[in-house]
């Protein structure tokens, strides 16, 4: 097991570091200047030569690619992260300020999944090609095929037009105000949920549907147990091995769904931060809040495998 754990470990130190590299050469390569981000078409066309090679020597833009890398190492070692074209805090501070409400929002869209999810999946296996199963396959599909972001404008549309209500715009943190920071992120938790309960349910309901068909189900069943214990006892715990493992990678892809939700709700987390980073082309706050995502996804991958290998005893790692 420590064997594996040091793979896993190195693994992800490489994965890392193959991120960081990719990320570096695409935010190099996108068409564009970001000099005409920082002045506009016209402020640049009235830039000398000179004073646009010093605006970019200054920008750290001018230097080998090699060294502008070595230099982005160094600020993400040092905790800095480097800074914003437009806004006076470092890449860091800004995701002290704007990353647990991101972080809330992820956790509670996993919870809410789960919620959601496994009653409708256990009901939906138990009970198979039943009217119930039919409406949860139907529900399920259609939170798959609708887009979060378009959700999220009708929740908004519909609580401002038929209660009056519009939710806190202010990065409200937990400690200070549980209620107002609950109004921030309840609505993009829940948008972010329901699609993630679309594809737990779907998971769920196809795992219940192997493993209660196995020979120890029976066993449990011939032995006297209710359908209810044998379901609790022996069917959910091994069929929801790969439902962790799913909510994992969907709690990695909430951090990319989270960029347009964010947006709709108007909610100031890094998904929002993201979204103006876009469409102000301000380079060095895309390409860290990717790489930080690409951080976050690698560790949740690494505790989802180290998950698995506690719960299921049949796993032995060399």
């Amino acid at each position: 097991m420590y064997s594996y754990i040091t793979r896993r470990l190195a693994y992800g130190v490489l994965t890392v570091f193959g991120v960081s590299v990719v990320v570096f050469v695409v935010m190099r390569v996108l068409p564009g200047d970001p000099l005409v981000a920082l002045f506009g078409p016209e402020g640049y066309t009235k830039l000398s030569a000179a004073e646009r090679a010093s605006y970019m020597a200054e920008l750290g833009l001018s230097d080998p690619l090699i060294v502008q890398y070595l230099h982005w190492m160094r600020d993400i070692a040092s905790g800095s992260f480097g800074h914003s074209f437009f806004r006076s805090e470092s890449v860091a501070e800004m995701l002290l300020r704007r990353g647990p409400l991101t972080a809330e929002i992820a956790l509670l869209s996993v919870v809410l999944s789960w919620v959601v999810g496994i009653p409708v999946a256990i009901v939906s296996a138990l009970r198979p090609n039943s009217w119930g199963d039919n409406i949860a396959r139907f529900l399920s599909i259609l939170f798959l095929a609708v887009p979060g972001f378009w959700v999220g404008m009708l929740i908004i549309l519909a609580m401002l037009f038929w209660f009056g209500y519009r939710p806190p715009l202010t990065n409200v943190s937990l400690l200070e105000n549980p209620w107002e920071n609950l109004q921030v992120v309840i609505g993009p938790a829940f948008v972010l949920g329901m699609g993630q309960a679309a594809y737990i349910a779907r998971m769920a309901r196809s795992a219940l549907l192997e493993v209660i068909r196995e020979d120890y189900v029976r066993t449990a069943r011939a032995k006297g147990l209710s359908g209810r214990l044998v379901v609790a006892l022996h069917a959910l715990p091994n069929a929801l091995l790969p439902v962790i493992t799913l909510s994992g990678i969907l709690m990695g892809f909430v951090l990319a769904g989270s960029i347009p939700v964010e947006r709709a709700f108007a909610t100031p987390g890094l998904g929002f931060a993201m979204y103006s980073a876009v469409s102000e082309r301000d380079v060095f706050v895309m390409q860290n809040l990717v790489f930080v995502y690409a951080i976050v996804f690698v560790m949740i991958n690494m505790v989802i495998d180290l998950t698995i290998a506690w719960l299921d005893p049949r796993i032995r790692y060399q």
